[in-house]
């Protein structure tokens, strides 16, 4: 690989790598796990920038890192994805100026937030971090998964729907 293409492939796709991270560590449970299936991604992405067409480099790389991760896990055995979400750092951090009591209240709806994702069956899971996390649209995460887009909107409601049901936030009856 030319030095120009590796410079290439730093200013275009290692700027997504914290996306590769929480999308990979949505899918594994391990941290371990997580980090050697974004090496793998990355460096598979390396190997294959000949063929990125400049389209939107990030979800080129997340669709690598999200096929490592189900590669990482048939290797593995395992009957399913699972997902534990427990970045604390990232996912508590608050201002230092907020009292105790709201850091605690916050700690404890995400915690919730965290089972309730995590319970999600793996194509529900997939498509609402993909969705609500990442900010891809349909179609590109109809190009991720290889699902024709209403289907990708169809999981998206019912995990919407999963979800708000788990935290009590669907109202019974109501349509």
């Amino acid at each position: 690989m030319a030095h120009s293409d590796v410079e290439r492939f730093e200013r275009v796709i290692l700027p997504h790598l914290d996306d590769a991270y929480t999308l990979a560590h949505y899918l594994l449970r391990d941290e371990h796990d997580v980090q050697d299936a974004v090496q793998e991604a990355v460096l598979r992405a390396l190997r294959f920038f000949h063929g990125y067409r400049d389209g939107d480099p990030r979800a080129w790389l997340l669709t690598i890192v999200r096929n490592c991760c189900h590669s990482w896990q048939r290797s593995r055995r395992t009957d399913r994805l699972t997902v534990e979400y427990g970045d604390d750092d990232v996912s508590t951090r608050l201002y230092a100026t907020e009292r105790a009591d709201s850091r605690a209240i916050a700690a404890s709806d995400q915690a919730a937030i965290t089972r309730a994702v995590a319970a999600l069956p793996v194509e529900y899971r997939e498509v609402i971090v993909l969705r609500e996390l990442h900010e891809l649209s349909y179609k590109e995460i109809s190009n991720m998964t290889g699902v024709p887009m209403g289907t990708v909107m169809s999981r998206l409601a019912r995990a919407r729907e999963r979800l708000a049901d788990a935290l009590g936030m669907l109202e019974r009856g109501v349509s």
